[in-house]
């Protein structure tokens, strides 16, 4: 059988270059700065749940999961974790099924 007309056979695969690698470098360097995920202040949740949701997303004992829900209504937010973009996105997205207010933002590189 022939092959269909208008597909090119495959191309071998191309060696990496040095511009390529630095590129890979620049991007994985924006992506892995710190970014923290910040708990804002919401009038629906009570705060016995919003411990419950820090033990059981972050791990925390009692004590640090009742710290950081004390900080949300006293400072109107409270900055739960400073981790690399990918982890902070999952950590947002899983406050947000939980019900609570969450963001992610940037930290200062300087």
């Amino acid at each position: 059988m022939s092959r269909r007309a208008g597909r090119a056979a495959p191309q071998a695969a191309r060696p990496r270059t040095g511009t390529r690698t630095k590129t890979a470098e620049r991007t994985e360097t924006r992506t892995s700065l710190p970014w923290s995920v910040i708990v804002w202040d919401d009038p629906v949740n009570l705060m016995t749940y919003v411990v419950y949701v820090f033990q059981r997303l972050f791990g925390w004992n009692g004590q640090s999961a009742r710290s950081h829900m004390l900080e949300v209504p006293r400072q109107g937010k409270s900055l739960v974790q400073s981790v690399d973009r990918e982890r902070g996105e999952f950590y947002v997205t899983r406050l947000h099924a939980y019900g609570l207010q969450a963001t992610l933002e940037r930290q200062d590189a300087g």
